[in-house]
């Protein structure tokens, strides 16, 4: 009878410690008990720390890890030290696995950090006459990208499959209006708006010099400046990883479109649109 019950305990006992191994398991399993460690770059925060927060009412831990150049997040994500990254535009992150031979895939859109034009003396892009002034970044990146914007504002013409790189004379094939289009170190645009009739500047150097690309501009890139929307990036293993498909559904609710809309008042646009768009 002794013998009965103590094989009845053991028994028991066994089952008990399969139990908790399997829950244990499950949980890591489906990724509540992980840690997720997302690339950022710079110490602006507000939304990943929105979109934690809501994360970790579903049991999901997010951890950011901030960079200070734009190679590391990717290089990180490809060894396996982050799970995620999201600080990079579609045509960066496909020029950069392109290069260096790398297997992420993107698996959500973010913002978009428009490129605008403004002006101190024009009101509207309709305004611009012929033989204006028109001063452009003079980095090859920045502007391609000035150059597919002014495209876009009707303007000019460029060669078709226009690829954002090329100099200006080899790249612009009609320019109706005879505009002058002047390259300009990039952060000297803002002070050269008084001698020019606009000037094409990217997110950042008018964040700096207090212009609104929604607010201040006369014309400005939407969603349709697929190239240079943002993105969130994992290693093509965990494309289909259902946490993180969580997490990039959790970035792109409404709640967090109006709560970035409310923090950056324009200088960030969220920008929510399917893979396919973005030629994935």
């Amino acid at each position: 009878m002794k013998k009965c019950l103590l094989s009845i305990l053991v028994l028991s006992l066994v089952i008990f410690t399969a139990a908790c191994s399997s829950e244990s398991s499950g949980k890591e399993a489906d990724g509540k008990s992980k840690t997720y460690k997302i690339g950022i770059t710079g110490t602006d925060t507000q939304i990943w720390d929105y979109v934690a927060k809501k994360a970790a009412k579903e049991g999901i831990k997010i951890k950011l890890v901030s960079f200070n150049d734009y190679v590391l997040p990717n290089t990180a994500l490809a060894d396996g030290e982050l799970d995620a990254n999201s600080f990079q535009t579609v045509a960066y992150f496909d020029q950069f696995i392109k290069e260096h031979n790398l297997k992420l895939v993107p698996i959500a859109t973010t913002c978009l950090a428009p490129m605008a034009v403004y002006s101190n003396k024009l009101k509207d892009i309709k305004d611009i006459k012929k033989g204006a002034k028109i001063a452009l970044p003079n980095d090859v990146s920045n502007q391609g990208r000035a150059l597919l914007l002014m495209q876009e504002a009707g303007l000019i013409k460029l060669v078709d499959g226009y690829d954002g790189l090329g100099s200006i004379k080899d790249s612009v094939v009609e320019n109706p209006k005879n505009i002058e289009l002047i390259p300009t170190a990039p952060a000297q645009i803002p002070r050269a708006l008084e001698d020019v009739d606009a000037g094409v500047i990217n997110n950042g150097i008018a964040r700096d010099a207090s212009l609104n690309p929604i607010k201040d501009s006369i014309f400005h890139e939407s969603e349709t400046a697929i190239d240079y929307l943002n993105i969130i990036a994992v290693n093509d293993k965990d494309k289909n990883n259902k946490t993180l498909k969580r997490i990039a559904e959790l970035y792109q609710e409404e709640d967090t479109a109006k709560f970035i809309n409310k923090e950056y008042g324009g200088t960030l646009i969220p920008t929510f649109v399917p893979l396919k768009k973005i030629g994935w």
